[in-house]
C-alpha cells in the first residue's frame, strides 16, 4: 500500500478538555480573578448604587413595619437634593450613634417648619400626608426654619419617633440614599409613597 510521505498520522483527541494550552493554575488564577472582580463589583454597587436596609422599631408605621427590608438608592442625592415626601436613610446628629435612621423628609433648608395640633406647616403652609391616619397626626412644635444644606425630617409615627423634634436637623452630608421600596417580607413588596 502506497504511504503518501507528507501526512502524518495524528492520534485523535482522548476526551480532555481544551484549556487553550493553560496548566491547571491558568484555570485556578482565572477563577480567582473572576471572583475578585465580582466582589469588587459588588462592594461598589452597594457603596454607590442600592443597598438593602432593614427597619429596627416603630417610628416608620404606618408607613414601615419592624423588621421590613428597604431597597435604598444611594445614588439618587448625587444629581438631585431630598424632597418633602420622601423617605431617607442618615446617620443623625447623635453623638455617639451608630445606627443609621430611617424618617421622613418634611422640610428643605430655608424652609420653616411647626406643627399644631398634629397638623405639620411648612411656611405657614398646612402639608397634605395622605399616608399617614388622623390618629397618628399628633404634636405641637413651635416654629424653626431649617438651616441651608440640612433637612428636617420626622418619623410617620409621631407620637413614638426620634427624629428632628429631639435632635435638630440633618446635614445633607448625613444622608445616605432614599428608601424607594419594601422589598422583604415578599407577601409585602412594594413602592413607598411620596407625595
Amino acid at each position: 500500500m502506497a504511504t503518501d510521505p507528507q501526512r502524518r498520522d495524528v492520534p485523535e483527541a482522548e476526551g480532555r478538555p481544551d484549556t487553550g494550552g493553560r496548566s491547571g493554575w491558568g484555570e485556578l488564577w482565572e477563577t480567582v480573578q473572576a471572583v475578585v472582580i465580582a466582589v469588587v463589583l459588588a462592594l461598589l454597587i452597594r457603596q454607590f448604587v442600592v443597598e438593602t436596609y432593614r427597619v429596627d422599631g416603630v417610628s416608620m408605621e404606618p408607613t414601615l413595619q419592624n423588621n421590613e427590608r428597604l431597597l435604598v438608592n444611594k445614588f439618587i442625592f448625587r444629581f438631585t437634593k431630598p424632597k418633602a415626601g420622601e423617605i431617607i436613610i442618615f446617620k443623625p446628629p447623635i453623638p455617639g450613634e451608630t445606627q443609621d435612621f430611617v424618617k421622613r423628609v418634611i422640610a428643605v433648608g430655608g424652609q420653616t417648619f411647626s406643627m399644631q395640633n398634629g397638623v405639620v406647616y411648612v411656611n405657614g403652609q398646612a402639608q397634605p400626608e395622605p399616608w399617614l391616619p388622623a390618629s397618628y397626626r399628633v404634636g405641637t412644635f413651635a416654629p424653626v426654619t431649617v438651616p441651608p444644606g440640612d433637612v428636617w425630617v420626622l418619623g410617620d409615627h409621631r407620637g413614638d419617633s426620634e427624629d428632628s423634634r429631639v435632635f435638630g436637623p440633618v446635614p445633607l452630608s448625613s444622608i445616605q440614599g432614599e428608601a424607594i421600596l419594601v422589598w422583604w417580607p415578599l407577601a409585602d413588596f412594594r413602592a413607598l409613597p411620596t407625595r
